[in-house]
């Protein structure tokens, strides 16, 4: 059978707002739909210089340039006028994602959807791009695809929230703040099977294209083919006119240099499946990509989160801390994306840099677990119980890691939320974990909507901290709230603490020692929560008076668990020397026995030969006498 006549079109889709009918623009097929009313060529605009670039390739001042005077084409008779969407708003927008991994996993989650259409993976790579051989951002899932109609969806914003069957109002703008983010430009390719018939499609948008050639409306070139049959057939919207101007829009603006090359990425997907592909990537002030690649060659990278941690790590010189969960995910694609779903995948995979990211999942590393169940009080009748698993962390209370990690139907959503106050030890080592869906998430999906049950979510998870501080925190060395001691009122304990002190070699000064690590001493005792077994080796009490008990100044409990802390960290080292003096009493006692062996048998040596000596000299008289 002879190759189908390939017919090549561009459709150029305008992101406009919805009428009060809710008609939308997406595609028409040309044997069984209207043609769209959005398939005109893209206004003829006053061109920038193409060799003009960006005035900054920082995100965060990629807004800022002039907007020049427009020209519009005139409207046809009886066409309505539509509000337009000027390419400022694609970066304005973009401004939600404050992180940049936040935006990474909007397209995670995309990918995660998949999941009920088949997904089995999505892959999240570095390639390089031949045209400038600059770095590029992919992402590939072998999901169920987008169709023509569902690739319009993904690549269009400002539609009303109706719900009727001619409206896209429940598709969000996930895609085009998180894309935008990242980089100045995003290409995507998708094929899909739908309904038995098989398409595949191509949708640009380029901040780039718009800024330097002046448009004043978000214009999205895309291209759809019918391959369903043994060929590729080109599905026709417009005029073949519309194609030849389009596509070369689509090549001259893309990474790629030639239609086989853009065509070619189809092969990467398969049958099913998505491509997206963001070049042209955001800077940091220095002028260097916001992204590391280079770090690491199985991780992403934020370099500047990277290095401010590397120095807080400096700082409290703490050497475990910059390996905790806790602060990788905050410069580490790997780390955060670990932690990034509550439930672990059974045939599903991230796939970051060609190795597959391990799921992490938190409540395994905590101990003195417990589980706390709240019930949210909704509007609704149907009541709600959620259960919110809280312990401590396993380097606690070294490590100052403490706060909840809240889920929103299985996507992490706060990591690590600090609900105490900042300054105080209380809750220090105190982790939880919860998934709350009856609390909506903000825009970015990194917090959530304030909102009443926003708020007394917050309070009951302070009053959990509270509770299992009260009742566990003597288990990592902390002394519970309210535990007082009756201290002796005998003048001389002050004095005698100050010995026991001296002899353990501490530079702790008795008016800084607080009142409930201090014992009487009169049986040469000390304690701080937990028994020390130190012994008093003083052998004289000093007789000088140097306070009573009601000179100590009162504490507050969390300067008492400091100094509990401080005392613990000097007792382990104090134990350490003791078992060091230990050994060397042992080695001296064994010389000492084998000096004691030596010298009893030279005595015994002795011995003999004194009584031999005494037995010879009476034969020696005899024989003198004789």
């Amino acid at each position: 059978m002879a190759p189908k006549r390939e017919k090549d079109a561009t459709t150029v889709v305008e992101l406009d707002s919805d009428d009060e009918n809710g008609a939308g623009a997406g595609p028409q097929n040309q044997t069984n739909k209207a043609p769209p009313q959005t398939t005109s060529q893209p206004p003829q605009q006053p061109a920038i210089p193409n060799n003009q670039t960006l005035e900054s390739r920082s995100f965060w001042r990629a807004g800022d340039y002039a907007v020049g005077p427009t020209s519009r084409a005139s409207i046809a008779q009886g066409q309505l006028e539509h509000a337009r969407v000027h390419p400022k708003f694609l970066h304005s927008n973009a401004t939600s994602h404050k992180w940049a991994f936040g935006a990474i996993a909007e397209l995670l989650d995309n990918a995660v959807d998949e999941v009920q259409n088949g997904a089995t993976f999505v892959s999240v790579d570095k390639i390089d791009i031949v045209k400038d051989n600059s770095p590029a951002l992919l992402f590939q899932d072998d999901g169920g695809g987008m169709d023509p109609e569902g690739m319009r969806k993904c690549m269009s914003l400002g539609y009303s929230t109706k719900k009727a069957n001619t409206t896209i109002g429940q598709y969000g703008n996930g895609f085009k703040t998180s894309t935008m983010r990242l980089g100045a430009d995003v290409i995507v390719f998708s094929r899909a099977i739908r309904a038995g018939k098989a398409t595949q499609s191509v949708g640009l948008l380029s901040y780039t294209f718009l800024r330097r050639t002046g448009q004043d409306d978000v214009i999205v070139p895309m291209v759809d083919y019918d391959i369903s049959g043994n060929w590729v057939e080109p599905i026709i919207y417009g005029s073949q006119d519309d194609w030849t101007s389009n596509l070369k829009t689509i090549l001259e603006w893309s990474p790629f240099a030639s239609k086989d090359d853009l065509m070619r990425q189809f092969e990467e997907i398969g049958s099913h499946g998505t491509r997206i592909l963001i070049y042209n990537l955001w800077l940091n002030d220095e002028g260097i990509y916001e992204l590391s690649f280079d770090d690491d060659d199985e991780d992403i990278r934020l370099r500047e989160e990277a290095t401010r941690v590397t120095s807080v790590v400096a700082q409290r010189k703490i050497n475990d801390l910059q390996s905790h969960i806790s602060y990788r995910i905050r410069f580490s694609l790997r780390a955060y994306a670990s932690i990034l779903y509550l439930r672990r995948f059974t045939d599903f995979k991230i796939i970051l840099r060609g190795k597959p990211v391990q799921q992490y999942d938190i409540k395994d590393d905590l101990k003195y677990v417990d589980i706390v169940p709240y019930k949210p009080q909704l509007a609704i009748l149907k009541e709600v119980t959620v259960e919110t698993t809280i312990g401590f962390i396993k380097e606690a209370p070294a490590l100052p890691v403490s706060g909840f990690n809240v889920y929103h139907k299985n996507r992490l959503i706060r990591p690590f939320w600090k609900v105490t106050a900042d300054g105080s030890s209380k809750g220090n080592g105190v982790v939880g974990i919860l998934e709350a869906n009856f609390i909506e998430p903000a825009h970015d999906k990194q917090d959530f909507e304030r909102s009443s049950l926003f708020t007394r979510l917050e309070n009951r998870l302070k009053q959990m901290v509270n509770d299992f501080w009260k009742s566990k925190c003597h288990f990592v060395g902390y002394q519970p709230i309210g535990f007082t001691r009756n201290l002796p009122k005998d003048p001389t304990y002050k004095s005698s603490a100050r010995l026991v002190l001296n002899s353990m070699n501490l530079d702790q000064t008795m008016d800084d020692l607080p009142a409930n690590i201090v014992q009487d001493t009169s049986n040469g005792q000390h304690g701080s929560g937990h028994q020390t077994g130190f012994e008093n080796d003083s052998p004289t009490m000093s007789n000088e008076v140097v306070g009573s008990a009601d000179d100590i100044e009162p504490m507050t409990v969390d300067q008492i668990c400091e100094e509990n802390i401080q005392l613990f960290m000097r007792c382990d080292a104090q134990m350490q020397k003791e078992s060091e003096l230990r050994k060397t009493v042992e080695n001296l006692e064994k010389e000492l026995e084998l000096a004691k062996r030596k010298n009893a048998q030279l005595a015994s040596y002795l011995e003999t030969k004194r009584k031999h000596k005494m037995l010879k000299q009476p034969t020696e008289n005899d024989l003198i006498k004789s």
